[in-house]
Formats: structure tokens, C-alpha cells, sequence
């Protein structure tokens, strides 16, 4: 009973409280008639967002320096060390899930319709308002650490294709996860998912059947 609760009231803190922070949701008006397209891929366990890049462009000018031709981008949050990492261990594993020394966000750019560019993956289009849109590419900038001139942090190189590891804001931990992140952007931008209960990329990828999606 006390074990149910401790772990309940973990999961109530680690919902939209954690960084970065879930924003105060879209409304929903007029949702599914929406063309705002955005893409949610599980690549199997990681599950992260493809937006068109010029819209995230004109909040974070530095991206189109990095990739000045892409026309979209995946984005996806992790653990720092973790996702970097040149060889996954069972210490580096223990260390993200519970004493994570920070986060990192993987900028994926390139041309492809994500449909196309991630055919191995699940991709599921998801119509999102006006204003839903808006607040997700808000989220996604809310990630970023900045350094004193404003400016987004390089890191390493990316895992794959023309990609770019930046400094990101939170700590990734067992209730924080990157498929956590992505239930935030979701649920900022007025979609009907809970990020509470959203660790894993089945749980997130399941609840857009409740939601407008594009076959």
C-alpha cells in the first residue's frame, strides 16, 4: 500500500513538473480541421518529433546556420552521457535513470517527407491547431539551454544522418524520460495525452489513437 503510494506520488510530480516543463495546453477548437502537421516517431524504445524546420528556424536562428537546407527536423531529448555515449553500458544505463548529470536534445536534419525518411520507423502524422502548433514549437525551444548571448550549445555530432547534439534543460531520470518529453510537447500543443504515465514510446504512440491522427 505505502509502495503504491510513494510510486504514484512520483509519477504525479514527475508529470508536467519536471524540465523542461509541459506548457499550459492549446485549447482544442477546430483541432482535426487543422493542416499543422507534426510527426511523432518511435524508433522502438525513443520516441521523438519532426517539425518543418523554417517554423523552428524563426525561434532558434542558430538551428538554420547547422542545417541550412534541411526542410524538417527531428528532435528528441535524453539523458546527456547516455545518449552521446560511443558503447551503451549497464553503468552508463544506471546513471541516466538515476543520477543524471543532464540532458541533451538530437537535432535530426534533412528533405525527405518523415514518412520517407524514417520508413523503418513508426511515424504518425498528427494534426495539431493554430495555436497547438504554436505552443509546440515553443516546448521544443523551452529545451534548448541557451549560453549568455541567448545562443543555443553545441555538442557532439549526432547518432545518424546530418544530426546535432545540443545542451538541453531537466535531467533525464527513471520518471523523466525522453518518451516523457515528447507526452509534454503533445500535451502542450492541447492533444488529449496524460504525460504522467508516458515512459515508454508504446504508451506514447498508443495514446495517439485517441487523437487525430493521419493514417
Amino acid at each position: 500500500m505505502l509502495r503504491n503510494l510513494f510510486l504514484s506520488s512520483c509519477l504525479l510530480l514527475a508529470g508536467c513538473t519536471t524540465l523542461p516543463k509541459a506548457l499550459e495546453p492549446a485549447k482544442t477548437e477546430q483541432f482535426c480541421a487543422s493542416q499543422n502537421e507534426v510527426y511523432v516517431i518511435s524508433h522502438g524504445w525513443h520516441t521523438g518529433i519532426a517539425i518543418k524546420a523554417a517554423d523552428l528556424n524563426a525561434l532558434i536562428p542558430d538551428l538554420a546556420a547547422r542545417f541550412p537546407q534541411a526542410q524538417y527536423y527531428e528532435i528528441g531529448w535524453g539523458d546527456a552521457s547516455f545518449y552521446q555515449a560511443n558503447e551503451i553500458t549497464t553503468k552508463l544505463t544506471l546513471a541516466a535513470m538515476f543520477w543524471s548529470s543532464g540532458s541533451v536534445l538530437h537535432v535530426v536534419g534533412f528533405n525527405e517527407n518523415p514518412k520517407q525518411f524514417f520508413n523503418k520507423s513508426n511515424v504518425q502524422t498528427v494534426l495539431t491547431s493554430q495555436e497547438g502548433y504554436t505552443k509546440i514549437l515553443e516546448f521544443i525551444q523551452s529545451s534548448f539551454k541557451t549560453d549568455i548571448n541567448g545562443k543555443v550549445i553545441r555538442e557532439k555530432l549526432g547518432i545518424y544522418a546530418d544530426s546535432q547534439f545540443y545542451t538541453g534543460i531537466g535531467n533525464y531520470q527513471m520518471f523523466n524520460t525522453c518518451n516523457k518529453w515528447t507526452a509534454k510537447a503533445l500535451y502542450s500543443a492541447g492533444l488529449d495525452i496524460s504525460p504522467i504515465s508516458k515512459l515508454t514510446a508504446s504508451s506514447v504512440m498508443n495514446a495517439l489513437n485517441q487523437t487525430c491522427v493521419i493514417p
